[in-house]
C-alpha cells in the first residue's frame, strides 16, 4: 500500500503543479496533448509520435575499468487514435518499445520490450463525468532472460504472458490532461501460450492451463501536458484488485514517458515503469516470490511526432 499512496500522490502533485498560477500560461500553449486537443470537436484525430535513441563507447588501456566497445539501440513508438461525436469519445493508444544492448563482454541483450494498446469508449454524462468501457492489452515482442541464473533462464516471451483488461465504468475528467477511469467490477485474463507453457506458473496460473481469469476492481489515471515549454510529461498508472484471491494486494502498472525537445529532429526522452504484480513470482533467493518492478532509461536521439 506505501507503494500505491506515493504513486497516487506524485499523480496529484504532478496535477498540483500543473495548476499552479506561475505556469498557468502553459494551459494555452502546452495542449499538444492530441489525444485531448480541445480544438478536436468531431471526426478521427489521429498521430504518432517517434523516438530513435542511439549510444556507443569504446575504451582502450582504460585503467578504471570500462567495455572496449558497447552499443545500445532504443525505438519508442505511440500511436493515437480518437474518435470524437457531441457526446461520445473513443480513444486509441498504442506504445511500442524495445530496447537492445551489445557490449564486448556481455554480447547482445534486451533491455526494455513492450507492446501496450488501450481503448476507451465514453459517452458524456455531466460535464466531468462519463460512462463508458476501457479495454487494454499488454504484452512482449520476444524472449527475456534472467542473466544472473547459470546458463540464461527464460522468463517471458511473446503471449508469456500477455494480458487483457475489460472494465466497464465511470469517467471522470476534472480537466483537459487529467482523466480517471474506475471500475468497480472487470475482468482480467493472463494467457502464457502452449510455446512456453512451463512459464505458466510463474505467472499464477494451474498446471497445463494456457489461460487464467480474475475479476476485480480496476482504476486507470492518465495525465498528459507540457509541463514546461517543449518538456512533455505522459503518465498511465493501473491499479487492479483481485476480488477472488487476495484483494488486498493491489496490482500496479505504472508507465511515465517525459520527453523533452531540443529542436525540430532532436530530444531527450526519459522513460520510468514501475511494476507489481502478485502472480509474478519470479525473484527472491528461490525464484518464486513477488517484487516490486522498476525499470527507467535515459535516452538522447531523433524525435518526431506526425
Amino acid at each position: 500500500m506505501r507503494i500505491v499512496l506515493s504513486a497516487a500522490l506524485l499523480m496529484v502533485s504532478c496535477l498540483s503543479m500543473a495548476q499552479d498560477p506561475t505556469v498557468t500560461e502553459l494551459k494555452n500553449s502546452a495542449t499538444k496533448v492530441l489525444e485531448e486537443d480541445t480544438t478536436h470537436i468531431t471526426g478521427w484525430k489521429k498521430g504518432a509520435n517517434i523516438s530513435l535513441g542511439l549510444a556507443q563507447g569504446n575504451s582502450s588501456n582504460w585503467a578504471a575499468g570500462a567495455e572496449n566497445n558497447s552499443m545500445a539501440i532504443n525505438a519508442n513508438v505511440n500511436l493515437f487514435a480518437v474518435y470524437k461525436t457531441e457526446k461520445a469519445k473513443w480513444v486509441n493508444n498504442l506504445d511500442m518499445f524495445y530496447a537492445l544492448q551489445r557490449t564486448s563482454s556481455q554480447g547482445t541483450r534486451k533491455t526494455d520490450d513492450r507492446f501496450d494498446f488501450y481503448t476507451k469508449y465514453s459517452r458524456t454524462i455531466t460535464k466531468k463525468w462519463g460512462f463508458g468501457v476501457v479495454g487494454n492489452f499488454r504484452t512482449q515482442f520476444s524472449e527475456g532472460f534472467d542473466y544472473n541464473q547459470s546458463p540464461y533462464e527464460l522468463t517471458s516471451a511473446f503471449m508469456a504472458p500477455g494480458y487483457l483488461t475489460i472494465a466497464p465504468g465511470f469517467d471522470w475528467t476534472p480537466v483537459d490532461y487529467f482523466n480517471v477511469f474506475l471500475s468497480p467490477i472487470s475482468a482480467r485474463w493472463t494467457f502464457v501460450s502452449e510455446k512456453y507453457a512451463g512459464l505458466g506458473e510463474r505467472y499464477g496460473l494451474d498446471a497445463g492451463k494456457s489461460a487464467r481469469l480474475e475479476a476485480g476492481a480496476f482504476v486507470s489515471m492518465v495525465f498528459n501536458k507540457d509541463i514546461a515549454k517543449n518538456v512533455n510529461l505522459r503518465s498511465r498508472m493501473d491499479l487492479f484488485s483481485n476480488y477472488l484471491a487476495n484483494p488486498q494486494n493491489v496490482d500496479i502498472f505504472w508507465t511515465n514517458v517525459l520527453t523533452m525537445k531540443v529542436n525540430k529532429w532532436l530530444g531527450v526522452t526519459y522513460n520510468f515503469d514501475l511494476i507489481y504484480d502478485d502472480d509474478v513470482r519470479l525473484f527472491g533467493p528461490n525464484s518464486n516470490a513477488p517484487r516490486t518492478q522498476i525499470k527507467s532509461l535515459l535516452s538522447v536521439g531523433l524525435t518526431t511526432k506526425f
